[in-house]
């Protein structure tokens, strides 16, 4: 039996406040709204009771941000990629944000079980002065309890239409690329943290957000695997490379703190999930 699951999420600024209307279908949920920063942010989790998808799967999510409303979504775990007997698995995000919006789109690591046919797709669009902030975390097996990815297939797609297209495909039996030097160098956790917007960043907030990002990872046991840089006018990224997944979900959980503080003037108000 497969899954096909759909969510619909829209984030509205009603009197100064940020209220989340939802839809879904099938085995996906937003829970209740949360405001630990004040009627501005609207804080969700977002929840697959069944836990993991295998072949035939399919998450789609769509979520709007109206003008000036900031949303902030996370998950309670990893989101699964299990042994595929039945074509690919998919999840799926397209959000739009208008202009003046904010979104913060931090769900919990993928995890690549092996033999697993995955893609996981995400695309934001972003009006003039929206902004973003969105991580991406890959974990390829389980090495921990002995079960390497060493078979099937990962595909990612991280895209801001006409600013920022990012694709990748990590094959398990691709043993150049994921223990190469110059590949994943044997390590199984990829980490990105990206912060965009939808028009240029302003050179002195673009300066002092590199700069609080480079402060973190001069300290941190993963500075040799890890840099951060702003390829584009409209967009930072922070890299990590990791054994496992969490040393990279430390520095990425302290870079967007300080990319927090520094673009919007805001703490790093953890979403309550993060502490339990």
């Amino acid at each position: 039996m497969t899954w096909h699951a759909a969510l619909t999420l829209d984030y509205l600024n009603e009197d100064q406040r940020t209220v989340a209307r939802y839809l879904h279908n099938g085995p996906l949920r937003i829970l209740k709204s949360l405001y630990p920063e004040g009627d501005a942010i609207c804080h969700n989790v977002l929840v697959h009771p069944p836990g993991g998808l295998v072949g035939g799967d399919m998450l789609d999510m769509k979520v709007s941000v109206g003008p000036g409303a900031h949303g902030l979504v996370t998950t309670p775990g990893a989101t699964r990629f299990y042994r595929s007997e039945a074509g690919l698995a998919t999840q799926q995000v397209h959000a739009r944000l208008d202009i003046g919006a904010r979104l913060e789109w931090l769900p919990l690591e993928a995890i690549a079980y092996d033999q697993c046919d995955a893609l996981n797709r995400s695309v934001f669009e972003l009006a003039n002065g929206a902004e973003l902030m969105t991580w991406d975390i890959t974990a390829l097996g389980l090495p921990a309890t002995n079960l390497p990815f060493v078979q099937g297939r990962f595909r990612q797609h991280l895209e801001i239409p006409g600013v920022w297209l990012e694709r990748g495909t990590l094959n398990g039996a691709d043993t150049r690329l994921l223990n190469s030097p110059l590949g994943l160098a044997g390590q199984r956790c990829m980490a990105t943290l990206v912060f965009a917007s939808g028009s240029p960043i302003a050179s002195t907030r673009l300066a002092q957000a590199l700069e609080a990002a480079r402060e973190c990872l001069e300290d941190h046991e993963l500075r040799l695997l890890s840099g951060v840089t702003s390829p584009h006018p409209q967009v930072m990224v922070l890299r990590v490379l990791a054994p496992v997944t969490e040393p990279a979900v430390h520095l990425l959980k302290q870079v967007w703190v300080a990319w927090r503080r520094a673009m919007w003037q805001l703490t790093g108000t953890p979403p309550r999930l993060w502490n339990l």
